[in-house]
């Protein structure tokens, strides 16, 4: 479970460097970074949102729902 919950940490830091280099890449007028930025912002929400199920956070519904 410490590894799921550390696997979790990273995946949520992650994404947070994501969001901030999308607003980085929006301020610069680079499409290419927001596009990347947006792509890997969205597919860590998968990544998160299965640990959380994993680890039974409440009122996750299951990851392919």
């Amino acid at each position: 479970w410490a590894d799921i919950q550390e696997m979790l940490y990273e995946a949520e830091q992650r994404q947070k460097q994501w969001i901030k280099a999308f607003y980085y890449a929006q301020s610069d007028g680079d499409k290419d970074l927001m596009k990347d930025a947006a792509r890997n912002k969205k597919a860590l929400d998968g990544v998160i949102k299965t640990l959380q199920w994993t680890l039974g956070y409440p009122g996750v519904v299951h990851p392919l729902d």
